[in-house]
């Protein structure tokens, strides 16, 4: 049996460039991965079996499913194997809760079922089943282009801490509306995330005016939850505010943990706002 932990996933810049031919969106994007993470332990098994501790996601349209399926296929795998999660990264969040326990069962797999794939090897089988999950198959420190398929590893860079607060989205498909809801007023060039790649390579230190989000003006417009947590984590004394991915999450990054805990506390217990604080992973920030 292997427990592993599948990471959480920040991006700490998202530009959007413009549409593809292909109907999808060209990004840039510097990603992180964070101390939160979920827990996935994979064991072997006549038969292919996902349990989750959250009930909805206790199924075959689980993505985890799929991706075991996919790499039993792709490897003609004759057995199966009992995959178990257990859930501490919110749902539909922005934060690749979802892609990071398909990438991470897939790694788990890759060792239980002796296959003796590359990363690069598992992060082609992982592009097929979404932009986040080749980068979530080692985490870290990385630059994704295209649509997040094409990964460049970097430096692990020493960053701040980080302030979540989660005001959740009902939306079906979230992550597809946010895209179609995006314009050509908030295309960017890639500028910001070259600038940030290059801070990260001289091993300079990642000031919180760095950070960018191509959905934080969109994000607010269609879900006035959003907008409401940006402004009380604005009263709460946070200042460098933004979207994870492509929202509803509202995080905020600042220098010490005694005035993340701060934020973190006021979010929770004033202004009733689901809210963590989390670092970087690994992480060789101060403190």
């Amino acid at each position: 049996m292997l427990t592993l932990q599948a990471r959480a996933k920040l991006n700490l810049t998202l530009e959007v460039l413009g549409k593809r031919p292909d109907g999808c969106h060209e990004t840039a994007s510097i990603m992180q991965t964070l101390e939160l993470a979920d827990t996935v332990t994979v064991e072997p098994c006549d038969s292919l079996i996902v349990t989750c501790s959250a009930p909805d996601l206790d199924n075959e349209s689980n993505l985890v499913w799929k991706a075991a399926d996919l790499l039993r296929r792709e490897c003609g795998v004759p057995t199966g194997a009992r995959i178990s999660i257990e859930k501490h990264i919110p749902e539909s969040a922005g934060l690749g809760g979802g892609s990071s326990d398909a990438a991470t069962a897939m790694v788990g797999l890759n060792t239980l079922w002796g296959l003796g794939l590359s990363p690069d090897q598992l992060r082609v089988l992982a592009a097929e089943l979404g932009s986040d999950v080749p980068f979530l198959v080692e985490g870290g420190t990385a630059i994704a282009l295209g649509r997040g398929e094409r990964i460049r590893s970097l430096p692990t860079a020493p960053l701040p801490w980080f302030v979540f607060a989660f005001p959740g989205s009902t939306r079906r498909d979230k992550t597809a509306f946010m895209y179609e809801s995006i314009t050509e007023e908030n295309y960017t060039r890639g500028g910001l995330t070259r600038k940030l790649e290059a801070r990260i390579r001289s091993k300079g230190d990642i000031p919180a005016q760095f950070l960018f989000n191509a959905f934080d003006t969109v994000a607010r417009e269609v879900e006035p939850d959003v907008g409401r947590c940006w402004s009380d984590m604005y009263a709460a004394g946070a200042r460098e505010i933004h979207v994870a991915g492509s929202g509803p999450t509202v995080y905020a990054a600042v220098e010490r943990k005694e005035i993340a805990t701060a934020v973190h506390l006021v979010m929770e217990r004033i202004k009733g706002w689901p809210s963590i604080i989390s670092r970087a992973w690994p992480d060789v920030g101060p403190g």
